[in-house]
C-alpha cells in the first residue's frame, strides 16, 4: 500500500499537469481565432502590452472577457454535476435532470421581465436572480423528495427533480411568452447555450461564485467519498448525512445557477465531465473534482470557440456544439456499460 501512495500521486500529478496544458492551449487557440485572426505572436505581444491600439482592443474588449466566463462557467457545471453525482449516488444526476437549470432559466425570465437592459452594473445583478431560481426549484424539490424516516432516497431525488423541471419549464415557457420580442430574442438564446456574457462586468459576476464554492467542495471531498458507502456507513464514519447532503446541494445550486446565468442554458457538462474525470482520475473526489472541473473548461471554451468561427458568419451557440459532441460519447458510455 505505501509503494503505491507515490505512484499514484505522480500519476495523478502527471495527469492535472496534461489537462492543465491542454486547457492552456484550448484558451490560446481561441485567442487566436474569430472573425478577426491573430497569431499565437500577435497574442502574446498584446498580452504583454507591446500589440497595437486595434489588437488590444479586440483582445481585451472582447475575446478575454467571453473566454474567462466560458473558463469559469465550465468549471463551476463540471464541478456542479460531480457534487450532484456524489450527492444524490447517481452517474445520470446533473443540473439539467435535477431541474436546476429550469430554476434558472425561471430566474432569469424574472430578471429580463424588470431589467431590459443586461449592459453594465445591472449584469451584476442576474447570478442573484438565477440562483434564487435555482434555490427555489430546489427547496420545492427537497421538500417533495423528504421522508421524514429515510432523509432525502436519492433515487427519490431524481425522479421529483425530473417532474420539477417539467412543470418549471413550463411556467418559464409560459412567461417568456409575455416578454416583448427583443427580450424574448435574448431569452432564447440563453436557453440555447449562448455565451452573451462577454464584458468585463461579467466576469467580475461570476467570478466570486467559482472562487468561494469550488474550493468549499474540494473541502468536502471525503464527504462526497462517504455518500457512495451509504447514508448509514457516512452517519457511522461521523457525517450527518442529512445536513452535509442539504450543504453540498446548495453549494451544487449556487455554482450551476451562476454559471449559466453567463452562460446560457449549457447542458450535458454537469453530466459528462464527472464521467470522465473518474474513468481518468478515480473515484475519489479529490482526485476527480479538478480534473472534472478542468474538463468543464476545456468543453466548455473549445464548444464556444467552435461554435463562433466555424461557421462564420452565423455563430452556433455553445449549448448546442456542447449537445453535438457531449450527446455521443455518453452514448457511448452507455453502450459500453450495458457490453
Amino acid at each position: 500500500m505505501e509503494t503505491r501512495a507515490p505512484a499514484r500521486n505522480r500519476r495523478m500529478l502527471v495527469l492535472s499537469l496534461a489537462f492543465i496544458l491542454l486547457a492552456c492551449a484550448v484558451i490560446l487557440i481561441s485567442l487566436n481565432t474569430g472573425s478577426i485572426r491573430l497569431s499565437p505572436g500577435e497574442v502574446l505581444r498584446t498580452l504583454t502590452g507591446s500589440g497595437t491600439a486595434d489588437q488590444r482592443l479586440i483582445l481585451f474588449e472582447y475575446r478575454l472577457p467571453r473566454i474567462l466566463i466560458s473558463a469559469l462557467a465550465g468549471i463551476g457545471l463540471g464541478v456542479a454535476g460531480a457534487v450532484l453525482q456524489g450527492v444524490s449516488r447517481n452517474a445520470l444526476a446533473d443540473p439539467g435532470i435535477l431541474g436546476l437549470n429550469a430554476g434558472a432559466a425561471f430566474g432569469l425570465v424574472i430578471f429580463v421581465s424588470f431589467f431590459h437592459s443586461l449592459k453594465g452594473p445591472v449584469s451584476l445583478m442576474l447570478p442573484l436572480f438565477t440562483f434564487a431560481g435555482g434555490t427555489l426549484v430546489a427547496l420545492l424539490i427537497v421538500l417533495l423528495a423528504y421522508d421524514r424516516y429515510r432523509g432525502l432516497p436519492p433515487i427519490r431525488l431524481i425522479l421529483v427533480g425530473i417532474a420539477v423541471e417539467a412543470g418549471v419549464s413550463a411556467v418559464t415557457l409560459y412567461l417568456s411568452l409575455k416578454l416583448d420580442e427583443d427580450t424574448y430574442a435574448f431569452a432564447a438564446r440563453w436557453l440555447a447555450g449562448s455565451i452573451w456574457g462577454r464584458d468585463w462586468f461579467g466576469v467580475w459576476a461570476l467570478l466570486p461564485w467559482i472562487a468561494v464554492l469550488v474550493p468549499l467542495v474540494y473541502y468536502r471531498s471525503r464527504t462526497l467519498d462517504l455518500f457512495a458507502l451509504g447514508d448509514e456507513t457516512a452517519a457511522g464514519l461521523g457525517s450527518s448525512a442529512f445536513r452535509s447532503r442539504l450543504v453540498l446541494l446548495a453549494a451544487a445550486v449556487a455554482l450551476s445557477c451562476a454559471s449559466t446565468s453567463m452562460a446560457g442554458g449549457i447542458g450535458f457538462i454537469g453530466l459528462v465531465s464527472p464521467h470522465i474525470a473518474r474513468r481518468l482520475a478515480g473515484p475519489q473526489h479529490r482526485h476527480s473534482l479538478p480534473v472534472a472541473a478542468l474538463t468543464g473548461l476545456i468543453v466548455l471554451v473549445g464548444a464556444d470557440t467552435i461554435g463562433r468561427s466555424l461557421f462564420q458568419p452565423n455563430a452556433i451557440p455553445a449549448g448546442v456544439v456542447v449537445a453535438a459532441i457531449s450527446g455521443p460519447y455518453f452514448l457511448y458510455l452507455l453502450l459500453r456499460t450495458k457490453s
